[in-house]
């Protein structure tokens, strides 16, 4: 029997949470109609309380998107696209909170049971979908059961919950998730895109569709509801009178989508748009001078990394790992190509994650000559080419580079620092959409370089643990089972100290062992027409409060 790919990979939209970070918007109100990371939740960090209800302002927020959304959460065909309207049509039961702890939505509040196995969710009540029909414990078990636990179907971030062996419904308003391991950080994850889904529309439909089902008028419980579509034009969406969290304080967002980059930073400047996170650091201080605008930077969870493949022998010989990231300067790439805004990154956590991060780990400074001798010592020697070779067979690296941001220009000076020490490097230059199904779908590279953004909690089985190498998260598909241990005590453990130490280990062991090459930790800025006040936090905590957005006429 013909075994169907699933939906879509893991890692194809989880990676890509770090892109949506280009969306813009605009206002018209004439129109009608510094974190820490979270520490281990044995109970609800709970939101605050609604505000009292506010006049509801007229306005039209404007957005742009780069390319067609889909509409449902769990199988977006472009996450980049889809995830910012996703996030305002669908609830989760958290959400980050201001301060990257996650917070009430759907569930009131959650506890661990004391052997750490379940976790018990208690549901808000009186809580409607936008076709009326009541949110239950149904829709959670659905949820959960029914897509991100299938395997088959390859849910967007499925792999963040391969602890989780079931949800079962305790009563219509709680749930208990029923776990494989203990897990301490359950509650940090489903703030991070795992939202919830109507049983009553999705159950009994194939699920191979899922990701066109429901697209002309999808069904939610998030603060905006979906009113008008135009394919390939724009995503109209209106205020969710009977949201049960107090309600947006303007009345419509539209998504234009406009695929030009360039388009959308104009239209930020002559004020058509009114927010968007800077990607090019290259616009960083023209935007600053804008007196029109509001440029905030803030930190964020992104970093920066070159993934080898390493179903390849050549790339699992870590001497080979470490000479190629001596061979990098990342310093000038960061003051060349980042114009200073980043630092050099050193492990799979960032400087946001405070308490957790660990600064004294292995660092490789710019040694070109160092280099050498790692690949000398790894049994290569230079050919009369200049190449290094072993066994006869030049060293080679097919290195595709996505059309986005400042990927080519960094992989470019990367294949200059390569060829450098002996290297030989053929670099590819493909558009964004053949390099997501190319690379990250399909795993066809050497090397490649690229980013994460990782949930902001410490633990990243996800993307480091030997069951996610393959189809998962674990792109380079690296595999050592003393970092699968440490992974999943980090899982187990139950104190912040406990954790503090477990990802101290971790970030020491990927520091010396390299299961990607570390680049920079990017600055992130998001620029805003002063007539729009967001929290002032990262776009993804700020989208997730956008009831809180204000304006000002």
């Amino acid at each position: 029997m013909h075994k169907r790919k699933p939906l879509l990979t893991a890692t194809t939209a989880f990676l890509l949470a770090g892109v949506l970070a280009i969306s813009g918007c605009s206002i018209n109100p004439n129109a009608g109609s510094g974190a820490s990371s979270p520490a281990p939740n044995n109970s609800a960090a709970p939101a605050p309380a609604p505000a009292p209800t506010a006049t509801v302002s007229n306005a039209t927020v404007n957005m742009a998107i780069n390319a067609e959304p889909n509409f449902n959460p769990w199988f977006p065909t472009g996450f980049a696209e889809s995830q910012p309207v996703t996030e305002i049509l669908f609830d989760g039961l958290t959400k980050w909170g201001t301060d990257y702890q996650p917070v009430s939505a759907l569930a009131t509040d959650w506890k661990p049971a004391d052997d750490g196995m379940s976790w018990t969710f208690n549901l808000k009540k009186d809580v409607n979908w936008s076709d009326g029909k009541p949110f239950t414990a149904e829709d959670v078990v659905f949820t959960f059961n029914e897509i991100v636990l299938k395997k088959e179907l390859g849910a967007s971030n499925s792999s963040n919950f391969v602890d989780v062996d079931k949800v079962v419904a305790v009563s219509p308003t709680q749930v208990q998730f029923v776990l494989k391991k203990p897990w301490s950080s359950l509650p940090n994850y489903l703030a991070w895109y795992a939202k919830i889904l109507p049983k009553h529309i999705f159950e009994g439909q194939d699920p191979w569709k899922l990701t066109t089902f429901n697209k002309e008028k999808p069904v939610g419980t998030g603060p905006f509801i979906l009113t008008k579509y135009s394919a390939g034009q724009f995503v109209e969406l209106e205020r969710n009178p009977n949201y049960y969290g107090g309600g947006a304080k303007f009345n419509k967002i539209v998504f234009n989508i406009i695929p030009d980059n360039n388009t959308q930073i104009a239209q930020l400047l002559s004020g058509t748009l009114s927010m968007i996170n800077v990607q090019d650091p290259n616009l960083l201080e023209k935007l600053k001078s804008n007196p029109n605008l509001n440029v905030n930077e803030v930190l964020d969870n992104n970093y920066f990394w070159i993934a080898l493949d390493q179903s390849q022998e050549r790339f699992r010989d870590v001497k080979v790992r470490q000479a190629l990231l001596y061979a990098i300067d990342r310093e000038s790439i960061i003051k060349g190509v980042l114009k200073g805004y980043g630092s050099v990154a050193t492990g799979p956590l960032a400087p946001i994650q405070e308490k957790y991060y660990n600064k004294n780990v292995k660092s490789y400074s710019y040694d070109p000559e160092k280099a050498k001798s790692l690949l000398k010592e790894a049994g290569y020697t230079p050919g009369t080419d200049g190449f290094m070779q072993k066994n006869g067979q030049v060293l080679e690296v097919n290195m595709p580079a996505g059309q986005y941001g400042v990927l080519v220009q960094a992989s470019q000076l990367v294949q200059q620092y390569w060829q450098k020490v002996g290297v030989k490097v053929n670099l590819q230059v493909i558009d964004w959409n053949t390099y997501v199904q190319k690379v990250v779908g399909n795993r066809q590279y050497d090397a490649t370089l690229c980013w994460w953004r990782a949930p902001v909690d410490p633990d990243v089985l996800a993307y480091y643990h030997s069951s996610s190498a393959g189809k998962g998260n674990n792109i380079p598909g690296y595999k050592n089972a003393a970092l699968d241990k440490l992974l999943e005590d980090g899982r187990k453990a139950k104190t912040t100290e406990e954790r503090v130490k477990i990802y101290n280990d971790v970030q020491t062991l990927t520091a010396e062992e390299l299961p990607y090459l570390y680049l920079w930790y990017p600055t992130m800025a998001v620029a805003t027409q002063k007539s729009l006040t967001v929290p002032k936090t990262t776009f993804i905590v700020a989208e997730d409060h956008i009831t809180e957005w204000t304006i000002q006429k």
